[in-house]
């Protein structure tokens, strides 16, 4: 996963004439329905049981170590603050940086890490009291304003802020990645050039707002990028959306 700061609003644009946004969805004919791309994936791999956490205090923390290295390593600086007694935003709040980044340093990046899950434990403590059960009952009407809100806290980016409301508060926000990106572009949906705004937008309004099947989709898009849709020499062969993909007709290696 990696993460994107939240977009800084230009004060002089109420006075700035706005250029028009460029617009990297390609055109409806002849694109397959998001749906039937959702059933073949998931006959292939079945349910993919995301997110891999015990708790949604273990999911979030597990979103923000994730950044920039694989799981793998996300786990054993989960398993090490869980044996500190540490996988508990209350108590990250109150420990000492000093004692929390030595757990966490099988993720890389161990003080920047360290810090963003000081500042997300301090946003919650502070909005919405030391247990997190407040933050996870949420109305879905109040989806983009708690976007925004977690989209300024130092650290959540784009993604980690969609993974966080699909996976740990069960509200409709569809993540997507580097795998959205290179897939959904490879069967013709859009170039690589759309931004995460405009991709995510794209999954939201051609989808019912279904929790549930914004979760697995995610996951079996990850799987698909992560089994077969390399950014070289993609494995088209027993891939399940090799027979939707104009590209899997092309040689591997001049897939876009």
């Amino acid at each position: 996963m990696k993460g994107s700061g939240a977009p800084v609003r230009n004060p002089s644009a109420l006075s700035t004439p706005r250029r028009p946004a460029t617009r990297h969805v390609l055109s409806e004919a002849g694109n397959t329905d998001l749906m039937a791309l959702f059933e073949a994936m998931l006959a292939h791999f079945g349910p993919r049981h995301w997110w891999p956490a015990e708790t949604p205090t273990e999911m979030i923390a597990g979103a923000i170590l994730t950044q920039s290295v694989s799981w793998h390593n996300v786990k054993k600086a989960l398993l090490n603050l869980k044996n500190a007694n540490l996988l508990d935003f209350a108590a990250l709040h109150r420990t000492p940086a000093q004692v929390i980044e030595p757990l966490v340093r099988p993720s890389r990046f161990y003080k920047a890490k360290t810090a963003k899950l000081k500042a997300f434990a301090a946003w919650i403590t502070e909005r919405f009291g030391p247990e997190l059960d407040a933050f996870l009952v949420q109305d879905p009407t109040a989806l983009e304003r708690l976007r925004s809100e977690l989209l300024s806290v130092r650290g959540i980016g784009r993604e980690t802020a969609d993974c966080i409301l699909v996976y740990a508060c069960d509200l409709p926000s569809f993540p997507v990645d580097a795998y959205t990106r290179r897939i959904f572009a490879r069967l013709g949906h859009f170039d690589e050039r759309i931004g995460y705004e405009e991709m995510r937008d794209f999954f939201m309004t051609r989808l019912p707002a279904d929790t549930a099947l914004f979760n697995e989709y995610h996951a079996l898009i990850d799987a698909v990028g992560h089994h077969h849709c390399a950014p070289v020499s993609p494995r088209c062969g027993d891939c399940p959306l090799a027979r939707y993909c104009p590209a899997a007709a092309s040689p591997p290696d001049s897939a876009p």
